[in-house]
């Protein structure tokens, strides 16, 4: 038995040597190719296939596919054109392998330093950053960064209710939380300096931190789009992807990933609602079911940005939705609702006042 599974061993490798040690147009070794494909974890038969779908995307290098977001690109751009083709886009084998293409893709873009390299000191965060303050024995409140010196940073002062009564800040323990775009979650500890006005505005000076916590490190590529989509309000017991024949309340997806969703509203948006939202790719409709997981509310032009998390799509739906993060797909531009797309509704639902959060 032994003798055999050797045997079949070797076989295989003297295949690889004699049919693949140098193609003739490029003078390239397949042999490096195979070595470096094993390392990123594709079978043999995987890599059979990279190979033709390498050569097929006219690649000179064909192993930087294994490093280069721009090479595996085009690649999987390749076998999405062959699969709808040849009708197998609807075959499980070839949406799986498209699922694992577009993992490896993703590793490849976290390797980025602006994915790695965090930030240790509050001196490096930004401003106008968006920021949530965890003021003792009071609750937690949003804010956003005003200024920052090498002395202190400056915050807007949170809206604290009527109700709690005067507060002395200063001396005030807080905690700060905020989303590095791009990067992850920080939270540190601070208390405030001092009470002031600039700009105009209520401000509260506090002391830096070189003690930054990094959590939440992001788990997908967000592209930016304008896409028109409707937004529903499901009910529980709905299947998630659910295919909606009436129109919603139109918005405008303002950034897009396999884990969640930007949306723009006309009126004031609810933290916590379970939506749902419809748009097309490619001329397929695409539902994401998800929770608004934070608002953005602009009171001036009374429009709301919701952040939501989604539930786990189907294979097939994920992948439709990763070909348009990434781009590996022709753009075309559909208008699913034949209108203007900067129009907006505001819903009455998600006017409604409530939150776990000041505003």
């Amino acid at each position: 038995m032994l003798y055999i599974l050797l045997s079949i061993v070797a076989i295989i490798s003297l295949i690889i040597l004699f049919t693949y040690k140098r193609d003739t147009k490029s003078n390239y070794s397949w042999l490096e190719f195979f070595a470096k494909g094993k390392d990123a974890g594709f079978s043999f038969g995987e890599l059979q296939l990279l190979r033709k779908l390498a050569i097929s995307a006219e690649l000179e290098d064909p192993s930087t596919l294994f490093w280069s977001e721009k090479q595996l690109d085009r690649c999987i751009g390749e076998l999405i054109k062959k699969a709808e083709l040849t009708g197998e886009g609807r075959n499980q084998e070839t949406q799986d392998f498209l699922s694992k293409l577009y993992e490896y893709r993703k590793k490849i873009e976290f390797e980025h330093p602006r994915y790695k390299k965090g930030i240790s000191s509050s001196r490096s965060i930004g401003e106008t950053q968006p920021i949530k303050v965890l003021v003792d024995g009071l609750g937690v409140f949003k804010s956003q960064v005003i200024a920052n010196s090498d002395r202190f940073i400056t915050i807007q002062k949170p809206n604290i209710p009527a109700q709690k009564g005067m507060i002395n800040w200063k001396g005030k323990r807080l905690a700060i939380y905020f989303w590095r775009k791009d990067d992850a979650g920080y939270v540190f500890d601070s208390y405030v300096l001092d009470e002031a006005m600039a700009r105009g505005t209520s401000v509260l000076q506090i002391a830096h931190s070189d003690s930054l916590f990094r959590t939440q490190k992001r788990r997908s590529i967000r592209a930016r789009t304008h896409k028109p989509a409707y937004l529903y309000l499901p009910p529980a017991e709905e299947p998630p992807e659910k295919v909606e024949v009436k129109p919603g309340l139109r918005c405008i997806i303002e950034d897009l990933s396999d884990t969640g969703c930007a949306i723009a509203i006309g009126g004031k948006g609810v933290e916590g609602l379970r939506i749902k939202v419809q748009f097309e790719i490619d001329g397929h409709p695409v539902v994401m079911n998800g929770t608004v997981r934070s608002v953005e509310y602009d009171e001036e032009k009374n429009r709301s940005l919701l952040h939501v998390e989604a539930l786990p799509p189907s294979l097939n739906t994920r992948n439709r939705i990763l070909a348009e993060v990434f781009g590996v797909k022709p753009d075309y531009n559909y208008n699913l609702f034949n209108e203007d797309e900067s129009n907006t509704e505001e819903s009455p639902v998600l006017s409604m006042e409530g939150s776990n959060e000041s505003k």
